[in-house]
């Protein structure tokens, strides 16, 4: 185990730490789209043609600029559209900056650049589109009849009523002009290949995004099934209510794109439990599917911490992507709440122990963490500072409480995005 501090907890975190920058080092996206590119070279254009790039998502920088290293001189046209955080000058690109989680104005112009690009190419230019996570919210293309306001409002009320991504994107590619295929059939005649790293637990890559490359996920009676369903039909802006009752548009024939997936959340699991075997631990990826309601991964991460064999230090391994009903006026988000709720609801185990969940992008909801370490004394810690962690996290407000515990995951931009990492690590006992 990494370290020889004497408070065998102090270790703890520190090492699940070090394990949570090994499995962002996984994801990197220059490295991970290398790889790609040596299995799936990129197709030529045809004579008096050029590559058009087109990046979204919180990868699009460092994904882009390996692109471009491996274009050389080769003549290409490239926009690049990422979160504030990761935004930087890419020589050779042209770079446009957006709101994440909530779309935004700047955004709504990066995705109509977009499409005026997609709109330009031709039979023998070669698209090439590199999609990361994030990329639903990046670049906002309203459908017909909305606005930049009525799918911000949307978004906000599908993060808000506890909504999976999956569930999330089928209602968001209904009201987009980019999303579900709509860049491969803007980018016609041209043929488009995408190299997609993935957010999303089960790499859907109609899900990635909002899988601008793909198939949709669903029709218009599917999302508006789902949102009658779950009781939100009456708070959805009007436009859009119109729109979802609309009788279905099949859309226009848009060249079939070849995608490669180039990165997963699973892969960086794999890469933390090589990275704890090499620390002394005995790894365990105990499930590369937590979803659902935070609470009920909560459950599940203690019940496996309380039933781990004894005897040696233990890595426990999950990976996947909780969701948060709000139900308080707090701040934090889904990885911040589990790291509290896990702590307050862990028994004594007469043993050491830290947990750390983590969203690989480093950032977690409206805040600047990217998630929380906690161990057995992060409730005392709480309750030191005069607060009660109990009432803190019934108003959805982890990260006061992890603040005042000095628990709080703060990692700043990872420039890469694989959904969320958690670790639990287990003591001897």
């Amino acid at each position: 185990m990494a370290g020889s501090a004497a408070d065998p907890v102090i270790t703890l975190r520190e090492t699940a730490a070090e394990l949570f920058a090994a499995a962002c080092a996984a994801a990197d996206p220059a490295r991970a789209l290398a790889a790609a590119l040596a299995r799936h070279p990129l197709p030529r254009p045809a004579p008096g043609g050029a590559y058009v790039v087109v990046a979204i998502g919180k990868a699009a920088i460092p994904m882009a600029a390996e692109m471009l290293r491996q274009l050389g001189d080769a003549p290409a046209d490239v926009l690049v559209i990422t979160n504030y955080e990761n935004v930087r000058d890419l020589p050779g690109a042209t770079v446009m900056a957006a709101g994440h989680p909530v779309p935004d104005a700047n955004g709504a112009a990066a995705a109509a650049e977009a499409l005026r690009r997609l709109d330009a190419a031709t039979g023998a230019d070669r698209v090439i589109a590199l999609i990361s996570g994030g990329g639903s919210a990046l670049a906002p293309a309203p459908a017909e009849g909305l606005t930049l306001a009525d799918k911000a409002e949307v978004n906000r009320l599908l993060l808000a009523h506890g909504f999976e991504i999956t569930e999330i994107n089928l209602v968001r590619q209904t009201l987009s002009r980019l999303k579900g295929g709509g860049l491969t059939r803007h980018a016609a005649p041209a043929p488009v290949t995408a190299y997609i790293l993935s957010d999303v637990i089960g790499d859907d890559l109609r899900v990635i995004a909002s899988g601008p490359t793909t198939a949709p996920i669903g029709s218009r009676a599917a999302a508006r099934a789902l949102l009658t369903e779950r009781g939100l039909w009456p708070d959805l802006p009007e436009p859009v209510r119109a729109r979802l009752a609309q009788p279905e548009a099949a859309p226009g024939p848009g060249p079939a794109a070849a995608n490669h997936l180039i990165g997963s959340n699973r892969l960086s699991l794999e890469a933390v439990a090589t990275a704890a075997s090499a620390r002394g631990l005995e790894p365990v990826i105990v499930s590369d599917r937590l979803t659902g309601d935070v609470a009920d991964a909560a459950d599940a991460i203690v019940a496996a911490a309380t039933a781990a064999p004894r005897g040696r230090p233990a890595c426990l391994i999950f990976g996947g992507e909780t969701t948060v009903t709000l139900k308080g006026t707090g701040r934090g988000g889904r990885n911040q709440e589990l790291a509290l709720r896990v702590a307050l609801a862990m028994p004594d185990l007469d043993r050491p122990w830290a947990f750390l969940s983590g969203g690989t992008d480093g950032r977690d909801g409206p805040t600047d963490a990217a998630g929380g370490i906690t161990d057995q004394g992060s409730p005392a810690r709480i309750r030191a500072t005069g607060e009660n962690p109990k009432t803190l996290l019934d108003n959805n407000d982890s990260n006061k409480a992890l603040n005042a515990a000095k628990d709080l995951l703060t990692t700043g931009p990872t420039g890469t995005n694989v959904a969320d990492v958690q670790i639990m690590l287990l003591g001897a006992g």
